[in-house]
C-alpha cells in the first residue's frame, strides 16, 4: 500500500498523541486512596488539582504538594482538604521547587528529590512496600506485600497531631521557627507530657501533670501514650488504661475531626476542622497563661497580666543593649545586676536546682561559669538556679521567694589594696592625671563644637535645629541615633518605596547585620516636625508585642528619619480593600486573632504606659502584619499624652474621616474613648470585608455601621459577615465581634468600653451584652459625613464648626 506525504505526516501525528496521551491523563486524574509503587511526579504534574495527587477514600485528606509563604517553594504534605489546613509535611525545613518529583519507586522507598539531591526519605528500600495509601484518618501509610504497615505518618509528625493519633514516648512535636528561629517541642518524659522551649539547652515551661485543669487523675500509673478523642486529650499508660484527661471543648460531637497544633509562639491550640471549609478554634489553649511562654515578651522583659511587657526596673540598660555571649573574652569581665523582687521565670517550676547554698554561693557560681546568663535564688530552700539563655520572665506572685540576678558587662572597680604602698598608689595618680588631660581637652572640643554649630548655616532656622537636637539629645533610653548616610545606605539611595503618607514615603532598608527596617523620610515641615518629636519620645520608650517598635531615628540638618521594624505583609487595608501581591484573602481566624492584637496594642497605650497615650488615628492603614501576619499598632504621630489625672482634653482635629468619633466633630472634649470608636469601625471593616462607606453599595448597604444595627437587631449576622468567607453558625466569635464592634460605636463616649474590656470580651473572658440600637445623633449626623469618603463624592458636610476642618481633605493623615 502506498501513502503519500500528507497520509505519513497524519500517520506519525496520531502515532505520537496516542503514545503521550495516557501520561497526560494520569497526570491530571488524581489518585484515591491508594498509590501504587513506579509512581513519579512534581507539582507542575499536578497544578490542576493544586498539586494533590492522593486523597483519601472519604476525600477529607489529600497528600501532595502545597504552597510556603514563597509562591515558588512547595512543601510535600497532607492537607484536610476541605479547610487547606496542613496537618503533616515530610520537607518542612527544605521546600522544594515546582519541578522537583515525589517518587514512589519499584524498590518500596519513597523520597522526594530537589535538584538531583533527596531531601527526604521513608528509607523503605528492601522492606517488601508494595503501595501508599492514605487512610480517611489522614494518616499516610506504606503497607508491605502482607499487608501490615512498614510506615506511617502518624508515627512521625510534625507540629499537629490528629484526632486518634496516638503521640507515644520517644515522639516529638516541634514547631516552625519563630523570628528569632527558636522552637517549641512537646513530648513525654518520665511518665508526663513535657513542653519545652529548644533553648541549646531545653527549658520546659509546660507539663500535663501540673495542669489543674485534668478532668480525671488516676494515681498508680506512667503516662506513656496520648491520644486525642472527642473533645479531650486522653493519656493512657502502655496498657491502653485511662489514667488523665484533658477536655478542651464542650463540643461532644463524635464525628469531629480536632487537631493539637503547637504553633511559633509556643502555644497548643485546639481546631475543629469541619467539613464545611471552616475551622473553629477552641478557647482552650496550652498553656492557659500567655505569660508562661518562654517569649511571651523579649529576654528579660517582665510580662504581665495582659501580656504587657516592661523591662526590669534595675535592667534599663541591659534592656535596650540585649544579652551578650558571657563566654566571648572581648566583652571583659562580667557582673551581675539585681533584676528586681517578685519576679518568676517560667522553667522554675520544671528543673532541678544547679545547687543548694546561700546567695553569695549562687552568685559566685553563676559568675564562675561563663555560659550562666541569668541566676536566680530561692531564699526558703537554697535552691540556686543557673541559665545559660533566658527568656521573658514573669510578674507575679509566685515569684516572690525568688531572688533574680542578670549577669552584664562589668563597669569596673576600685581593685587594689586599700592601706599598701606606693605601688597601689601610683596608677590612681596616673588615672587621675589622664582624667583630667581629657576632661580638658573634652572641654575645648566641646567649646568648638558649639562655636562652629552657632555659626553653621543650616537649611532651617539655627535656633529651631539647635533646640530639637538638645531636646533629642536629652531623651532617656533614645532607640539608635543613625546619621543620614546610614539611612541612605541601607535604603539604597531610598529606591524601594513600601508607601507614602500625610508626613513622607517609607522605604525599605536593610542594615549591614541583615536587619531589615522600614524607613519614613518626613517630607513636611511645621507640623511634621512635631510629628516627628512626638513619635521618637513616645514610641522609643514602648515595648510592646503588639505596637510596632522604633530602632532608631536620624536628625541631621534638615533631614528627620525614622527606623522602624520592617512589617513583611504590609498595612492591613491591602488585604482588606484591595488587591495583595500574593492575591490571598485573610482567613476568619486570622482576621479575628488581628482583631484581638490591635486591642491589646491599645490596651497597653490606654491603660499601662506612664502617661496615657490617645492614638487619635486608628484605621486599617495603621494596623501592620509581620510575616506570621501579628498585628501592630503603628504611627504614634497623632498621639495625644494625658496625665493620668486627665480624663478629657481638647485638642485640633487630627485623624481620618471614616474613623473619627463624633466629639471630635462636635468639639467636645476627646480622650481614649475616641480611640475605642476607631477601633470600633476598624473591627467592623475586618468582619465584613468593606470599608464603612461604599458608594456602589445600595442605599440600605451604603453606610456599613447602620446596617451593621439593622442586620443585629433582627438577628442577621450572616449579612454583616464577609461574603468572601464561608461563614459558621456555631462560631460564637462571629456574633461576639460584630456586639464588640457595635459597642464600641455608640455616639456616647460613655457607653463606649475601654479597650481593657474589648480584650476581655474578644478572649471570652467576659460576657458581651447586647448593644444599644443606633442613637437619633449618629443618623443625623454621620450619613452626610461619610459621602464624603468616596473619592468621586461631595457633601455639603455637617453643620457644626468644625465642618470645613473635617471636609478640607480626605485624609488628614496619612500612613507612614
Amino acid at each position: 500500500m502506498v501513502m503519500g506525504n500528507s497520509g505519513f505526516l497524519y500517520f506519525i501525528g496520531m502515532w505520537l498523541f496516542i503514545f503521550y496521551m495516557p501520561k497526560t491523563c494520569v497526570a491530571s486524574v488524581q489518585n484515591i486512596g491508594k498509590l501504587n509503587s513506579g509512581f513519579k511526579g512534581s507539582q507542575m504534574n499536578w497544578i490542576d488539582n493544586d498539586g494533590v495527587f492522593l486523597v483519601s477514600n472519604n476525600s477529607n485528606f489529600g497528600f501532595g504538594f502545597t504552597t510556603t509563604q514563597d509562591v515558588t517553594l512547595f512543601l510535600l504534605a497532607i492537607i484536610h482538604m476541605s479547610s487547606s489546613t496542613k496537618v503533616w509535611s515530610a520537607n518542612r525545613a527544605s521546600p522544594v521547587g515546582n519541578s522537583d518529583d515525589f517518587v514512589f519507586d519499584d524498590g518500596g522507598n519513597a523520597y522526594l528529590k530537589s535538584g538531583g539531591n533527596v531531601v527526604w526519605s521513608t528509607d523503605t528500600a528492601k522492606k517488601g512496600v508494595s503501595a501508599i495509601e492514605l487512610l480517611d484518618s489522614g494518616n499516610l501509610i506504606l503497607i508491605g506485600n502482607d499487608s501490615s504497615v512498614i510506615w506511617q505518618s502518624f508515627s512521625h509528625p510534625t507540629d499537629t497531631l490528629l484526632s486518634n493519633q496516638d503521640f507515644i514516648e520517644g515522639m516529638k512535636l516541634v514547631s516552625n521557627p519563630n523570628s528569632r528561629n527558636l522552637t517549641y517541642s512537646l513530648g513525654i518524659k518520665s511518665g508526663d507530657m513535657i513542653l519545652s522551649a529548644d533553648f541549646p539547652t531545653p527549658q520546659p515551661y509546660w507539663s500535663m501533670r501540673k495542669d489543674s485543669r485534668r478532668t480525671i487523675d488516676t494515681n498508680g500509673g506512667i503516662i506513656n501514650i496520648a491520644t486525642l478523642e472527642a473533645n479531650s486529650w486522653r493519656f493512657y499508660d502502655q496498657n491502653r488504661v485511662l489514667l488523665w484527661q484533658f477536655i478542651f471543648s464542650d463540643n461532644t460531637d463524635s464525628n469531629a475531626t480536632w487537631i493539637a497544633v503547637l504553633g511559633f509562639q509556643g502555644f497548643i491550640t485546639f481546631i475543629n476542622l469541619q467539613t464545611r471549609g471552616q475551622t473553629v478554634n477552641s478557647p482552650t489553649n496550652i498553656p492557659s497563661d500567655s505569660c508562661s511562654t518562654p517569649e511571651a515578651c523579649d529576654p528579660v522583659y517582665v510580662c504581665y497580666s495582659g501580656n504587657t511587657c516592661q523591662c526590669p526596673l534595675g535592667l534599663d540598660s541591659t534592656c535596650k543593649m540585649g544579652i551578650g555571649s558571657p563566654c566571648n573574652e572581648s566583652n571583659g569581665s562580667m557582673d551581675l545586676v539585681n533584676a528586681g523582687d517578685g519576679l518568676n521565670y517560667f522553667a522554675l517550676g520544671f528543673v532541678s536546682p544547679s545547687s543548694t547554698t546561700d546567695l553569695n554561693g549562687c552568685k559566685d557560681s553563676c559568675l564562675g561559669n561563663c555560659s550562666c546568663v541569668t541566676m536566680f535564688f530561692e531564699n526558703s530552700s537554697g535552691h540556686c538556679f543557673l541559665f545559660d539563655q533566658i527568656g521573658s520572665l514573669q510578674g507575679s506572685s509566685n515569684g516572690a521567694d525568688f531572688v533574680s540576678y542578670i549577669k552584664v558587662q562589668s563597669t569596673g572597680g576600685s581593685g587594689g589594696n586599700p592601706g599598701g604602698g606606693g605601688s597601689t598608689r601610683f596608677p590612681f595618680v596616673i588615672i587621675i592625671v589622664v582624667a583630667t588631660v581629657l576632661v580638658i581637652f573634652g572641654l575645648f572640643f566641646a567649646g568648638y563644637r558649639y562655636y562652629k554649630k552657632k555659626n553653621q548655616k543650616l537649611p532651617e532656622s539655627p535656633k529651631e535645629a539647635s533646640e530639637e537636637d538638645n531636646f533629642l539629645e536629652g531623651l532617656a533610653g533614645m532607640p539608635i541615633r543613625f546619621t543620614y548616610k546610614d539611612l541612605e545606605t541601607a535604603t539604597n539611595n531610598f529606591t524601594v518605596k513600601l508607601g507614602q503618607g500625610g508626613f513622607g514615603s517609607v522605604y525599605q532598608g536593610l542594615l549591614p547585620d541583615g536587619t531589615q527596617l522600614a524607613v519614613k523620610q518626613l517630607e513636611g515641615i511645621g507640623q511634621g516636625k512635631k510629628e516627628f518629636r512626638a513619635e521618637v519620645s513616645i514610641i522609643g520608650s514602648i515595648h510592646h508585642h503588639h505596637l510596632v517598635r522604633l530602632k532608631g531615628f536620624c536628625a541631621e540638618g534638615s533631614h528627620r528619619l525614622l527606623a522602624y521594624e520592617y512589617m513583611a505583609n504590609g498595612s492591613l487595608d491591602k488585604w482588606l480593600f484591595r488587591q495583595n501581591k500574593e492575591n490571598m484573602m485573610l482567613d476568619w481566624n486570622t482576621r479575628y486573632n488581628i482583631a484581638l492584637g490591635t486591642a491589646k496594642g491599645l490596651a497597653y497605650l490606654h491603660e499601662d504606659c506612664d502617661v496615657k497615650i490617645v492614638h487619635c488615628d486608628i484605621k486599617p492603614e495603621n494596623v501592620l502584619l509581620d510575616d506570621h501576619y501579628l498585628a501592630k499598632v503603628s504611627d504614634f504621630g497623632l498621639a495625644k499624652l494625658m496625665n493620668r489625672e486627665q480624663s478629657h482634653v481638647f485638642t485640633t482635629l487630627r485623624g481620618t474621616r471614616g474613623y473619627l468619633a463624633p466629639e471630635w466633630i462636635t468639639n467636645y472634649a476627646i480622650s481614649e474613648k475616641s480611640d475605642v470608636y476607631s477601633y470600633g469601625m476598624v473591627l467592623l471593616e475586618i468582619i465584613g470585608g468593606r470599608k464603612n462607606y461604599d458608594a456602589l453599595e445600595t442605599s440600605e448597604k451604603s453606610h456599613f455601621p447602620s446596617y451593621a444595627f439593622k442586620m443585629m437587631e433582627e438577628g442577621k449576622l450572616r449579612d454583616i459577615f464577609d461574603s468572601k468567607l464561608t461563614f459558621d453558625d456555631e462560631d460564637g466569635r462571629v456574633a461576639i465581634a460584630v456586639k464588640v464592634a457595635l459597642w464600641c460605636i455608640q455616639d456616647d463616649m460613655y457607653l463606649r468600653p475601654p479597650m481593657t474590656k474589648v480584650v476581655q470580651m474578644l478572649e471570652g473572658l467576659s460576657p458581651v451584652p447586647q448593644p444599644p440600637t443606633s442613637s437619633p445623633m449618629r443618623s443625623r449626623l454621620f450619613p452626610n459625613i461619610f459621602k464624603t469618603v468616596s473619592e468621586e463624592g461631595t457633601s455639603s458636610g455637617p453643620s457644626d464648626s468644625n465642618s470645613d476642618a473635617y471636609l478640607s481633605a480626605v485624609r488628614l493623615s496619612g500612613p507612614r
